[in-house]
Formats: structure tokens, C-alpha cells, sequence
């Protein structure tokens, strides 16, 4: 099972900008996982297509699984 941590922004067009991490850290320490978020937001480091991030929308975790089927 692959997981990942997903971080939702909203950009300046209002769109949901998502930043996906591999194996993130459980429990989630949300009081670090906020002020990360709040971080990136306020120093503007990331931009998207659709303009920079302005504010937090939420966060994730999302696990995946695959499972091979065999063709006959």
C-alpha cells in the first residue's frame, strides 16, 4: 500500500492547488503539518499555474492500492 500526505492550497484563481509527499510520518503532527502550510503560504515559495498560494484548504492522507489482474 503506497500513501501519501496531500496538502490542499487555494491559488489566486481559486483553484485547489495539491502537493502530494510519499511516506508521510503517523501520526500527523498537525500542529507542525499547520505551521509547514502556513509557511509555505505566507513566504510564497510555490507558485501554480494558476498563481501563487493564498491559503490553506486542507490535508490527507491517501493510500493506494494496486492489484495486478492476469490476463488470459
Amino acid at each position: 500500500m503506497a500513501k501519501q500526505i496531500e496538502l490542499l492550497f487555494e491559488n489566486t484563481e481559486g483553484k485547489t492547488v495539491r502537493i502530494s509527499l510519499d511516506q508521510p510520518v503517523e501520526p500527523v503532527d498537525t500542529l507542525a503539518l499547520n505551521a509547514a502550510m502556513d509557511k509555505i503560504v505566507t513566504d510564497n515559495v510555490l507558485i501554480s499555474s494558476g498563481g501563487d498560494l493564498i491559503a490553506k484548504k486542507g490535508a490527507r492522507i491517501v493510500e493506494r492500492n494496486v492489484t495486478d489482474v492476469p490476463l488470459s
